[in-house]
């Protein structure tokens, strides 16, 4: 069978059917063609004039042939992004699990108070006279940042988490050269059930990793910590809940011991949405803490972006916060955009500009909207839903550490896929055919097979019933020998499964026109 393209039908297109069809679409299961595909590079969709003469300015940079792109009408460009928008999955289609990851309900109050013109329309480099209620913004979203986390100081201008792991541990290395012990500690310590960026931030910076291993138990043990501790170590990088779904028992045993040997304890807040308004880091001891705004406070999350990480910073760490930073004076609000302005020794500067202002009204309104009641409600919602789908999986699926209870997220290993020749990739891949979106996989890399699901604050009972119900399904058919249904999943979804290995080792980077086919003689 020809498709639209008048090219036989692909293998990964569309799930089989005893009833194909023409177009290759599906009802509504559209097959949708790249651009490159269905545009003409003879026209464009829009009438342009013609320019007048002109002198141009590339000099030897000028383009030398035609640009190749595609042009299509207003219509058809609407079709094809929209077509392409019925195969994408979200938080607006439904339930999405994915651990570490937080995908919780953007509010769209948020989405409103973000686009209010004073908001959207504000321009870094607008004098500061003109940006009073940003600054003021930008401001009062520290000062409950610093309230939530009992901490110092706040860095607004990371872009996000592995940015704000970046300002944390510069600080810190900031403050170790200020007591010039910058010739000795250079040794950063990384708990293998740390976030994988961890280590690279520490190496990235000029130190040096030494791994603290994981226990059976899951957690970072005290005695592992003292045995590594020495006049070289610089930091420790914990995360806390740690990304097996636990928070860690001894973390303030951790901190002290941290302290007392005269390093600095950084803390990986990308799961502060466990433990907002239910403990405060700085009161644990924590020197320095990124907070993702995109997951902790509902600001969009996916697809690269736009992300944002302030860093909070202990009173060890505060005189080296970077700027810019806001600082309110007898004049109104300033920005303090130079190291020589400020009244301490900030360790430079991380961005060209201040952040990510659309994120910080997201993330107050979310705070308003909440007050500290609500936000301590979601923390509760949160671990109460992960523990919620522990309970009803754990008697079909394997808990790598006991059933004991989790944080905001489960952790669920392969041990129960063992002799089903189902892996957990395969599982995944159903659980597309079944209408969500996997849970992570393989992460942590210190559980083997991983399945990592995080149902956030954002699902009801119903939601979780359903999720719980279908997973329960996938448990039993694998047990049961149905391989079939998983070694060729997805079969529903608009694309089947790739050889994942292949592309990654041989990308195509680049679209190149089939061959034409011919027709058969008549």
């Amino acid at each position: 069978m020809l498709n639209r393209q008048g090219r036989p039908s692909s293998a990964g297109e569309a799930g089989t059917t005893a009833h194909p069809t023409f177009t290759g679409n599906k009802a509504l299961a559209q097959v949708e063609p790249l651009l490159f595909e269905i545009g003409r590079y003879d026209t464009t969709g829009v009438d342009l004039d013609e320019p007048e003469d002109f002198k141009p300015r590339l000099g030897g940079l000028g383009r030398k042939e035609p640009i190749g792109l595609p042009g299509l009408s207003e219509p058809e460009t609407m079709r094809h992004y929209v077509r392409l928008s019925q195969q994408n999955y979200g938080i607006d289609t439904g339930l999405f699990p994915l651990g570490s990851c937080t995908m919780k309900h953007n509010a769209r109050l948020n989405e409103r108070m973000a686009r209010l013109a004073g908001f959207s329309d504000v321009h870094p480099l607008q004098p500061v006279s003109t940006v009073q209620g940003a600054l003021e913004l930008m401001n009062e979203l520290g000062r409950y940042l610093i309230t939530l986390t009992n901490m110092t100081a706040v860095a607004l201008s990371p872009k996000a988490g592995a940015h704000g792991e970046l300002c944390g541990m510069m600080a810190i290395k900031a403050a170790i050269e200020a007591k010039g012990e910058d010739a000795t500690r250079n040794v950063v310590l990384v708990p293998d059930s740390a976030h994988g960026t961890n280590p690279a931030t520490a190496a990235l910076i000029g130190f040096k990793v030494k791994p603290v291993p994981a226990r059976d138990d899951g957690w970072v043990h005290v005695e592992d910590v003292k045995e590594r501790l020495g006049p070289d170590v610089a930091a420790i990088m914990l995360t806390n809940p740690n990304t097996c779904g636990l928070f860690e028992p001894q973390v303030a045993e951790i901190a002290k011991a941290i302290h007392d040997a005269g390093a600095y304890f950084y803390c990986d807040g990308a799961n502060f949405n466990a433990i907002v308004g239910k403990a405060k880091p700085g009161d644990l001891g924590v020197d320095a803490m990124h907070i993702n705004l995109h997951k902790t406070f509902s600001t969009p999350h996916g697809g690269g972006g736009p992300g944002s990480g302030p860093v909070v910073l202990s009173a060890r760490l505060a005189p080296f916060a970077p700027v810019p930073f806001v600082r309110a004076g007898q004049d109104g609000f300033e920005l303090v955009e130079q190291e020589s302005d400020a009244a301490e020794k900030p360790f430079g500067r991380m961005t060209a500009f201040h952040g990510q202002m659309g994120m910080y009204v997201r993330a107050l309104s979310y705070m308003l909207s909440h007050g500290s009641d609500g936000m301590k409600q979601a923390s509760e919602d949160a671990v109460l839903n992960a523990n919620y789908i522990r309970a009803g999986l754990a008697d079909l699926m394997s808990l790598p550490f006991g059933n004991k209870p989790c944080m905001h997220e489960v952790l669920f290993d392969d041990a129960w896929l063992k002799d089903t020749g189902v892996t957990t990739l395969d599982v995944a891949k159903a659980m597309i055919d079944e209408g969500y979106h996997p849970m992570t996989m393989y992460f942590p890399l210190v559980v083997h097979g991983a399945m990592l699901i995080e149902p956030t604050e954002s699902e009801s009972k119903a939601s979780l019933d359903l999720f719980i119900a279908m997973l329960r399904d996938l448990a039993m058919a694998a047990k049961n020998g149905d391989k079939e249904r998983f070694i060729g999943a997805p079969y529903h979804a608009p694309r089947r499964r790739l050889d994942e290995t292949r592309a990654a080792r041989n990308p195509v980077l680049k679209w190149t026109p089939p061959a034409p086919v011919a027709e058969a003689a008549e």
